[in-house]
Formats: structure tokens, C-alpha cells, sequence
């Protein structure tokens, strides 16, 4: 047995242990007059009728004393010599603590931290009603597990359902500890622990890449928010793919929410060599368009293909210059000049729609 308290030195463990104590006063207490056993008075056997006696006249004799003249029961110590217990107490501070042999067992699972590291990379939470509602319709096997508030389980019984009959875990928690398990209070009811999408090369991408067919390539756009408008609109707009030098940008918590269920309907290209890729794809058959503010053809004017990649830059330089030497043709959404631009997620539906309305509509 053990226990543990506080004291001014830290922590300080306490052990119940068998003395060692094999001198002949405490075998004697344990042996009969025959030398057989307990005596007969010990605790665990019968007591003599002289012993009930002396035992019933001293309690008759203390219940007629009040209670501050009664005497306290002297602490049993081992200094007193009144300890007849085999057992004692032996404090060790932590440092002290001896270590056991369990033969290789242990009570503990041991997790490779590498392991554990590589595993939260592939992970990611993803909330939102309408972001898990499409991310279950597309992908439910992606899923690890998910929690959700009580108000919002009538919406997701198909969910639930397959999520036991499939054994994910999943837990119906109040608000505030759906904020601990999503890491923000903007969940809205549901939070879904998947495992991430990998992006596609170039090459896959083209293999079944339709005749009529716009990919955005965005250059150091990380916002999630911005992204996640971005990827609305190109579900809206009939775009597939979307080319990020980091495709799991796409796979952050807030992009995916604030897409209210686009991001299942558009492919990330990875495009960590931005410029080898649009190279790429021109020489598939795509036009490279690029986008500035304040130059190029103005959109009102500007035929824009049927097979195009729509290039844009991040949100407070737009594109670099090797970017913009890239495009086949640039294009320039006009306005007052009364600010220097548009936000970016702004900007791209503003040119999504003109596409789909020259080439799709």
C-alpha cells in the first residue's frame, strides 16, 4: 500500500511495508502458551472469560468518567514499544523512488513520438454544419472522429448512424468543450477530426481534365479565410482545381468552414515549383492568364478561354514579377481607383464569373 502527501519539500511518497522485525518479543506476542499460533486473546481468535471481565469492569468504570477526564490512547510508535502492527511506515521523497523490474510489462503504452508527430500532420479539424454535412456526403471514411452539441444531432442522424455502425467515436458535449475540441469558438455545433487530402501532381490532374476547364493557381495566398471564400466561389463557378504551393492550406479548419461545403468539390495541385507547373500546363493546352490591379487588358474587354489557369497573388503584392512574365494574356478588373484593390477572394469571383458566363452560361 502506499499514499502520498505535500510537504515543504515537495511531494513525498509514503509506503505501508512488513517490518523486518523478527525480534523474539513480537514472535512471542504471536504464539499460544502450546507455542502453537496466536494466543487466545490475539484479535483474530477468542478472548478468555478473565479478559471479559477485566475488559467489561473497565468499560463500565470509564463510562462513569466524563470525557475530558478520560485518558487518550497513547500514539502507537515504534519508540513507544507499544507497536505490535508487522507493518510500518517507511517516507521517501520522489527522487527516491526505486525503480521496479516488471519484467518489459508496463501499465503505460508506449507512443513513438515520430509516430504520434507524423500522425497529427495527417490530421486536421474541420467545423461548421455545412462543411461536415458535405465533407460526410463525399468522404465519410476520411473521418477519425467528431463531436457534436445536442441541438445539432437531429440534422446529422445519417451521420451518427454510420459513425456507430462503422465504430468511430464520436461525443455529444456542451459548447464549451466543443470549443476545446475544435480550437475555436466559431464551430457551429460540429466538429469532425478527418484524416487530410494529399494534393495531386499535375500530371494526374491532367489525365482526366475536361475540354472546357479553368484551374486557379494562387501565389503565397495563406488566409484561410480568404481561401476558404475562394474555394466558394470556385465550387459556384464550376471551377475543379485550385493550385497552392501548400495544398493543405485548403484542409485548415477555417478555410473549409468559411467554404460552407465547397472544398469538396475542388482537387488541390500541388505546385511547390510554382512556375515549372504553369509551365505545365500551358504546354498542355492551357492559356496562363494573370490578374493585376492596375494593368493588362480590362475585363470588360478581355475574352477569356474555355481552358485557362487564372493566376493571382497573395493579398497584399499580388503576383511576383516571375509570376506575371509567365502569362499569355493579363487581365484588370476596373473600378473608381479610389482604393489601390480588391481582396483577393473579391477579385476571384469577379473573374470566375466572367468565365462562366463567356464559357459555360
Amino acid at each position: 500500500m502506499n499514499d502520498s502527501f505535500s510537504g515543504k519539500n515537495g511531494k513525498v511518497k509514503v509506503m505501508y511495508v512488513r517490518s523486518d522485525d523478527d525480534s523474539g518479543d513480537n514472535r512471542n506476542k504471536n504464539k499460544r502458551p502450546d507455542g502453537k499460533g496466536r494466543p487466545d486473546n490475539a484479535r483474530t481468535g477468542g478472548r478468555s472469560a478473565q479478559d471479559k471481565s477485566r475488559s467489561n469492569d473497565r468499560r463500565g468504570a470509564d463510562s462513569r468518567r466524563s470525557e475530558s477526564d478520560r485518558p487518550r490512547r497513547p500514539a502507537r510508535t515504534e519508540d513507544r514499544g507499544g507497536y505490535d502492527s508487522p507493518w510500518k511506515t517507511v517516507s521517501r521523497g520522489p527522487e527516491d523512488e526505486p525503480a521496479f523490474d516488471h519484467g518489459g510489462i508496463s501499465g503505460k503504452s508506449f507512443i513513438d513520438p515520430e509516430q504520434l508527430r507524423r500522425q497529427r500532420a495527417e490530421e486536421t479539424r474541420v467545423y461548421g454544419e455545412n462543411a461536415c454535412k458535405a465533407l460526410f456526403a463525399s468522404r465519410p471514411d476520411a473521418i477519425v472522429r467528431a463531436w457534436f452539441v445536442q441541438s445539432v444531432t437531429p440534422r446529422f442522424r445519417e451521420a451518427l448512424r454510420w459513425m456507430a455502425a462503422n465504430r468511430k467515436a464520436y461525443h455529444v458535449v456542451d459548447e464549451e468543450e466543443l470549443a476545446k475540441a475544435s480550437g475555436t469558438e466559431h464551430h457551429g455545433g460540429v466538429c469532425f477530426l478527418i484524416k487530410k487530402r494529399q494534393g495531386l501532381d499535375a500530371q494526374t490532374y491532367l489525365q482526366n481534365a475536361p475540354v472546357k476547364d479553368c484551374v486557379l493557381a494562387l501565389e503565397e495566398v495563406g488566409n484561410p479565410h480568404n481561401l476558404g471564400a475562394i474555394v466558394r466561389s470556385c465550387a459556384h463557378f464550376g471551377v475543379n482545381a485550385v493550385m497552392l504551393q501548400d495544398p493543405a492550406l485548403l484542409e485548415s479548419g477555417a478555410a473549409v468552414r468559411t467554404a460552407e461545403g465547397g472544398a469538396e468539390h475542388i482537387k488541390a495541385i500541388n505546385a511547390d515549383d510554382f512556375l515549372s507547373v504553369l509551365d505545365t500546363f500551358r504546354k498542355a493546352g492551357y492559356t496562363i492568364v494573370t490578374t493585376s490591379s492596375h494593368k493588362g487588358t480590362a475585363l470588360a474587354q478581355a475574352k477569356l478561354p474555355a481552358k485557362m489557369v487564372l493566376v493571382l497573388g497573395q493579398e497584399r503584392d499580388g503576383l511576383s514579377d516571375s509570376a506575371w512574365q509567365q502569362g499569355d494574356m493579363s487581365v484588370s478588373i476596373g473600378g473608381t481607383g479610389k482604393v489601390e484593390s480588391l481582396n483577393v477572394s473579391v477579385a476571384t469571383g469577379i473573374l470566375l464569373a466572367d468565365w462562366w458566363r463567356q464559357n459555360q452560361a
